[in-house]
């Protein structure tokens, strides 16, 4: 029985993992509160985790219906992440790692997500709601992989050699894709968070019915860049602001944004697992939540026979199951513990 916490930014959230399934999985979001400011406060969210990650933790244990005695481990995300934050959650958990004579793991954000496709809605569980589903890990089904992890901080594309062995095969150079799609909401006016807000308009637009640069997509490289798209949108809005006054352009011009990111996103991917031999293609991250994108890597997958896994929509954004899964998996691979006094690592790589 292991307890995860995870506050890597502004999800506070609390996890208990049993034998590869999510027995409880507790998260305060913070979208309200940073509404009005159209991003995240680290001040603000550093605060919220504190208040929020006592009630949080007692109605996860509660959820798994266990006490803290029962458990065999305690984990927490220490890396990377809002350096503040991050430490919220580490000190808590290694605090009652130590209290509870319990071994703690120090878990890498962006490995947690790795692994979280290969986390699997269990409809035979008596447990669960349709925002927080009953979940289990499925790692029996494990194969090398190409994984794509995109959010609003990180694009980055990882080789899986095998459970727990891979390595970075490329990421931004400077824009995030969900930094891309945030920021080109923000200049139409659209409501935070933005890119949630774009996927939904962008269902009803043309995505032919503007053409915007498609950065790096024809460089062999596995390297992203979504700064130039970025201010390819803005120069689009300061010689076209009529634009925005007409619902329906706005509907075209979401729909045209969405196609330039999601193309880049599937074929650097879907490119990477044909030269690298890998029959495999996994992604997760908050813009895997992408209508298009999510549709687009299904196609293309398809179309050249590989297997495709999503993580599933409640694992996409930030959250304690992805990383009560990994850090149990650790334990059973005999990983050693992380010391106690392990600091947090706010821009710690996945390699």
């Amino acid at each position: 029985m292991l307890l995860a916490l995870e506050s890597s930014c502004d999800e506070t959230s609390v996890a208990v993992v049993h034998d590869g399934r999510v027995l409880a999985n507790v998260v305060a979001s913070q979208i309200k509160l940073h509404a009005e400011y159209g991003g995240v406060v680290p001040e603000l969210a550093t605060r919220e985790h504190l208040r929020n990650l006592p009630p949080v933790t007692q109605s996860a244990l509660e959820g798994a219906d266990i006490q803290p005695k029962q458990l065999d481990a305690i984990a927490a995300t220490i890396g990377p992440g809002l350096p503040q934050a991050l430490m919220i959650g580490a000190r808590a958990a290694q605090t009652m790692a130590f209290a509870l004579h319990k071994p703690f793991f120090g878990i890498n954000h962006h490995e947690a997500h790795l692994y979280s496709p290969w986390v699997v809605v269990a409809p035979n569980l008596d447990s669960g709601t349709p925002n927080n589903p009953p979940l289990r890990a499925d790692f029996g089904n494990f194969q090398p992989n190409v994984s794509l992890i995109v959010s609003g901080g990180h694009t980055i594309l990882v080789l899986v050699e095998a459970e727990l062995k891979h390595h970075l095969l490329g990421s931004t150079v400077d824009d995030a894709a969900g930094e891309c799609f945030d920021k080109s909401a923000k200049l139409m006016g659209l409501p935070y968070p933005g890119g949630p807000e774009l996927d939904a308009l962008a269902e009803q637009g043309d995505p032919r019915a503007f053409d915007f640069p498609r950065p790096m997509i024809r460089e062999l490289h596995d390297d992203f860049s979504f700064s130039g798209l970025k201010t390819s949108v803005r120069y689009f809005l300061r010689d076209q602001p009529f634009i925005l006054d007409d619902p329906e352009s706005v509907r075209d011009l979401c729909a045209s944004v969405r196609a330039a990111i999601v193309d880049v996103l599937v074929t650097k991917t879907v490119r990477a697992a044909k030269r690298l031999g890998v029959q495999c293609v996994t992604a997760s991250g908050g813009v895997t939540c992408n209508r298009a994108l999510r549709k687009q890597l299904a196609e293309a997958c398809a179309s050249n026979g590989l297997t495709l896994r999503l993580a599933d929509k409640s694992l996409c954004t930030d959250n304690a199951a992805m990383v009560g899964i990994l850090a149990e998996r650790k334990l059973q691979h005999g990983v050693a513990p992380t010391s106690l006094d392990e600091e947090v690592k706010p821009s710690w790589p996945i390699a």
